[in-house]
């Protein structure tokens, strides 16, 4: 039996995995359709109706049949695992049709599961969070079964799943069975507990972000947290103590005020609170749906409801990020959108039933989740341990470049962060500064496009959040670390802001600073303004950014008159390249300024990875 069901939680793990996998490609997915149709134009119906197919992907569970046998959970998991593999194809049609089939069948999966054996869900999910860290912690938070190379993997597994499945569903009378179902508050419950896992506390690096601290003391420890309600004695323990009506009361308040402290305060303490943030939840979860209920009762209708929930938070959660184009009321409120998921598992904690306590412990082989555990931690701390970085050109050259790097994505909305970084190797560039940059969004597949970019080309990132902790801008550069500093900027629509670092390059100081200017509608010349009372004297400098101006324009004369010299004009290169769009690009509006520093070359990279040309300037230094 403990066989069989070591086996079962392979599947239930896998399942669930490759159900977060397909909520985190769908919503990188409609981001880039909804911006198209917003942006680009013209709005058409598919803005609607691919809307309504995720809500629909997302309630399929309602239809679940209430008496429903246990072999059409074999045929959900096959089919789940099978469309999974989709997801691996680095297209945006491919996964969207993909991630709904995957989305679907997962989520009939869950309610069937759901309601046979609540304790194996529960299981399930928990291992499948760890295991998603451990995928992004490995790729350096960029997933590694996403990427191009890992369709063969992610054949093998679909099958191994349709292999072992097939062999569970002929051997289900021999399994002992743990009934189970939701309540209505609990499906609300499991939606807000999704939203803030797939949102925040399951994230290393949206932790880390969030109270700015290192990322690689906080990725080892999240995932031992996460992992230690899988352990037998640690999931009793959990249990029997959360049969105190108090206890949980407890970790309700907690889950509360480690998000609101997380989100306001920085440094170790709000870090360190975020995990115990993420301990309270698992065992809320663990102690009040690990266990079964007296009889059977229906799960469908209230698991859609709760992922109904999910979606309905993670919208009001992009328009914090977006509020300038939606609903302006939102700016700055992405704390009351995690404080009403943490209080509705507060209500939960406080109005919903225990599960029964009678699932027997070790469910399955405690010596093998030890062991996995460990290698877990270990791998973990092996993939973020801090490598020594590339050292600044050792002649008198120094090469700076701009990238609006589009959030991760190309023209198209494939997924380039890879060759973008290549782009950058190929240009052999010393220090870059970084346009719409996300460190942990849903919409961007939860990358750190600042952390990847540096630990993938060994350089030093300066990262200035402007939006709820997660969307800003950065600076990566080679040499020791040095010390940043920065300053939002007034902004009507989108908040933004100018980060400078001070470069060693030969014992000569060298300052260089990164900008990204808003829209036609901003105050752009009084953005401009406070940007060069920030730069101040300070020279020798490169100023780079996407300025949203071009020459001409007071923007550009007001840097100019500050005494920053454009390179292409210097150099004689008339006309200039054009870097926007990346394909067949109409515009000049990514500069690297000088002042105090003489160009010898200067170009555009003729790389199609974002949805913006890079540009390159290289400088003979005094």
């Amino acid at each position: 039996m403990l066989k069989t069901r070591t086996l079962r939680t392979f599947v239930a793990t896998s399942v669930l995995l490759f159900f977060l996998q397909g909520l985190r490609v769908i919503f990188s997915v409609l981001f880039g359709i909804i911006y198209d149709q917003v942006f680009e134009g013209p709005i058409d119906a598919w803005l609607i109706v691919s809307n309504l197919l995720l809500i629909a992907a997302l309630i399929a569970p309602a239809l679940t049949p209430r008496r429903a046998p246990g072999r059409w959970l074999a045929v959900f998991a096959v089919l789940a695992a099978l469309f999974r593999v989709g997801l691996t194809v680095n297209d945006a049609d491919i996964r969207y049709w993909g991630s709904l089939a995957t989305l679907t069948f997962s989520g009939l999966y869950m309610s069937g599961l759901l309601r046979m054996d609540r304790p194996m869900f529960t299981t399930g999910l928990v291992s499948a969070l760890a295991v998603d860290q451990l995928l992004r912690v490995v790729g350096h938070t960029y997933d590694l079964s996403l990427r191009p190379e890992w369709l063969p993997v992610q054949v093998l597994w679909a099958a191994l799943v349709g292999i072992v499945t097939i062999w569970l569903s002929r051997r289900t009378h021999d399994e002992e069975s743990y009934p189970g179902g939701l309540t209505w508050l609990d499906g609300l419950a499991l939606g807000g507990f999704l939203f803030l896992e797939m949102s925040l506390l399951a994230l290393p690096n949206g932790v880390a972000r969030w109270s700015d601290t290192p990322y690689p003391m906080i990725a080892p420890l999240l995932i031992m947290v996460t992992l230690l309600p899988l352990i037998p004695e640690v999931n009793s323990w959990i249990r029997r103590i959360c049969q105190e009506a108090r206890v949980r009361s407890g970790l309700a308040v907690i889950l509360v005020l480690g998000l609101l402290i997380g989100y306001f305060a920085t440094g170790v303490l709000a870090g360190l609170v975020l995990l115990v943030g993420q301990a309270a939840v698992l065992m809320l979860l663990v102690s009040t749906l690990g266990g079964s209920t007296v009889e059977m009762s229906p799960a469908g209708s209230r698991l859609a409801l709760g992922l109904f929930l999910f979606l309905l938070l993670n919208f009001l959660n992009a328009f914090t990020f977006t509020y300038p184009y939606v609903l302006p009321l939102m700016r700055g409120l992405g704390w009351a959108v995690y404080l009403a998921a943490g209080l509705v598992i507060g209500l939960w904690v406080v109005v919903g039933d225990l599960a029964e306590d009678d699932v027997p412990s070790p469910m399955v082989d405690s010596v093998l989740i030890g062991l996995a555990s460990l290698a877990a931690v270990a791998i973990s701390i092996l993939a973020v341990w801090p490598l020594p970085t590339e050292s600044l050109a050792k002649g008198g050259i120094l090469r700076a470049a701009t990238y609006n790097i589009h959030y991760g994505f190309d023209d198209e909305w494939h997924f380039m962060l890879e060759e973008m970084a290549q782009a950058i190797e190929e240009a052999d560039v010393d220090v870059v500064v970084l346009q719409e940059v996300d460190t942990g969004r849903i919409t961007s597949y939860f990358v750190d496009d600042a952390l990847y970019l540096a630990k993938r080309l060994r350089m030093n990132a300066a990262y200035l959040p402007t939006v709820e902790h997660l969307t800003g801008i950065a600076l990566l550069y080679r040499g020791p670390a040095a010390p940043m500093d920065w300053q939002l900027l007034t902004s009507l629509q989108e908040q933004t802001g100018i980060v400078h670092v001070n470069l060693d390059h030969l014992g000569r100081p060298v300052h260089a600073y990164g900008i990204w200017m808003g829209l036609s509608e901003e105050d752009t010349e009084r953005q401009i303004r406070e940007a060069l009372d920030f730069i101040d004297n300070r020279s020798p400098a490169t100023f780079g950014g996407d300025f949203n101006a071009k020459m001409g324009s007071p923007v550009a004369d007001a840097v100019e008159a500050a005494g920053f010299i454009d390179p292409f004009t210097v150099l004689g290169i008339d006309p200039a390249p054009p870097t926007s769009p990346a394909i067949k690009p109409k515009s000049r509006i990514d500069f690297v300024w000088l002042r105090g520093l003489l160009p010898s070359e200067a170009w555009v990279s003729e790389s199609l990875a974002s949805d913006h040309r890079m540009v390159v300037v290289e400088v003979e230094l005094p």
